[in-house]
């Protein structure tokens, strides 16, 4: 289950709003929404959390690129918009997927043949262990994208738990985004 606002700085504080996902299937796309709801190009902070098990925050600010903070890629990885995030960070395309289904060895059981021992590679057996191909154990991304509105990044690398509401009572917001959830 995910949960996701959007909260739009203004002249008066924030104002926050829950928002659905299901057309966002690009960064390009969450930062288009953040910017349909910003006040005077002002800041807008999107909040993507699922089930304690990851957070992510993208930072909009006007017509400047979105910045990034994952909590954890490997765990965002496994989800849909985790994935998205991720695959953005690390600078994948949206047709790397596809690739990577292309290129994978599917041992041969699709044709019903066995794996052949023949076919020894010089591979690293601890690549598919460690995920040296994979998103990293732990944080990813712009950690100080939240520095000057008052989350430093070593406070924001910290977090964890209910680390939204932690964010927004940072930034001054606690009240507007409970009343989202």
């Amino acid at each position: 289950m995910y949960f996701a606002a959007l909260l739009a700085r203004t002249e008066d504080g924030w104002e926050a709003s829950d928002t659905e996902l299901d057309d966002v299937e690009t960064l390009n796309d969450l930062a288009d929404l953040a910017r349909e709801a910003a006040v005077d190009d002002d800041t807008v902070v999107a909040f993507i959390e699922q089930e304690d098990a990851w957070f992510g925050v993208v930072r909009v600010d006007g017509e400047d690129d979105p910045r990034v903070f994952l909590s954890n890629a490997a765990i965002a990885a496994r989800s849909s918009y985790g994935a998205m995030l991720t695959d953005e960070l690390l600078g994948r395309d949206d047709d790397d997927a596809t690739d990577d289904l292309d290129s994978l060895d599917l041992d041969g059981t699709e044709d019903g043949e066995p794996e052949s021992d023949n076919n020894v590679e010089d591979d690293d057996p601890l690549d598919a262990v460690n995920g040296s191909d994979g998103p990293p154990h732990g944080p990813l991304g712009d950690a100080a994208l939240l520095a000057d509105l008052g989350v430093s990044e070593k406070e924001l690398l910290a977090l964890d738990g209910d680390a939204l509401s932690t964010i927004a009572d940072s930034l001054g917001c606690t009240e507007v985004l409970e009343a989202v959830r």
